[in-house]
Protein backbone atom coordinates (compact mmCIF):
# COMPACT_ATOMS: atom_id res chain seq x y z
CA UNK A 1 0.00 0.00 0.00
CA UNK A 2 1.42 3.14 -0.73
CA UNK A 3 0.96 5.73 1.92
CA UNK A 4 -0.65 8.59 -0.09
CA UNK A 5 -3.72 10.48 0.36
CA UNK A 6 -6.23 9.45 -2.81
CA UNK A 7 -7.89 13.25 -2.36
CA UNK A 8 -5.00 15.75 -1.35
CA UNK A 9 -2.09 13.28 -2.53
CA UNK A 10 -0.71 13.94 1.15
CA UNK A 11 2.98 11.46 1.09
CA UNK A 12 5.23 10.89 3.67
CA UNK A 13 7.68 13.53 4.09
CA UNK A 14 11.32 12.46 4.64
CA UNK A 15 14.60 14.08 7.24
CA UNK A 16 16.55 13.08 9.57
CA UNK A 17 16.56 12.39 13.47
CA UNK A 18 19.54 14.13 15.20
CA UNK A 19 20.71 13.19 18.43
CA UNK A 20 22.42 15.18 21.05
CA UNK A 21 25.61 14.20 19.18
CA UNK A 22 24.17 15.52 16.45
CA UNK A 23 24.17 12.15 14.40
CA UNK A 24 21.99 12.12 11.80
CA UNK A 25 19.99 8.91 10.95
CA UNK A 26 16.99 8.84 8.64
CA UNK A 27 13.41 8.92 9.70
CA UNK A 28 10.06 9.56 7.10
CA UNK A 29 6.83 11.57 8.46
CA UNK A 30 3.51 9.63 7.47
CA UNK A 31 0.57 10.84 7.13
CA UNK A 32 -2.17 9.71 9.18
CA UNK A 33 -4.46 7.68 6.65
CA UNK A 34 -8.02 6.13 7.24
CA UNK A 35 -9.35 3.32 5.16
CA UNK A 36 -12.66 4.53 4.55
CA UNK A 37 -15.84 3.45 2.55
CA UNK A 38 -17.15 6.02 -0.50
CA UNK A 39 -19.96 6.25 -2.78
CA UNK A 40 -17.85 7.19 -6.13
CA UNK A 41 -20.31 7.47 -8.98
CA UNK A 42 -22.75 5.45 -7.72
CA UNK A 43 -20.22 2.45 -6.70
CA UNK A 44 -19.36 1.93 -3.15
CA UNK A 45 -15.05 1.61 -2.92
CA UNK A 46 -12.76 1.77 0.20
CA UNK A 47 -10.13 4.32 -0.23
CA UNK A 48 -7.36 5.74 1.75
CA UNK A 49 -7.92 9.23 3.35
CA UNK A 50 -5.97 11.67 5.31
CA UNK A 51 -8.03 13.05 8.61
CA UNK A 52 -7.51 16.34 7.63
CA UNK A 53 -9.52 15.30 4.39
CA UNK A 54 -12.28 14.15 6.86
CA UNK A 55 -12.26 16.43 8.92
CA UNK A 56 -12.62 19.00 5.93
CA UNK A 57 -15.65 17.34 4.72
CA UNK A 58 -14.02 16.31 1.64
CA UNK A 59 -15.17 12.79 1.42
CA UNK A 60 -18.60 11.54 2.91
CA UNK A 61 -18.23 8.20 4.22
CA UNK A 62 -20.49 5.55 3.94
CA UNK A 63 -22.40 3.55 7.00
Amino acid sequence: MAKVCEICGKKPLFGHNISHAHNLSKRRWSPNLQRVKVTINGKRKTIYVCTSCLKAGKVQKVA
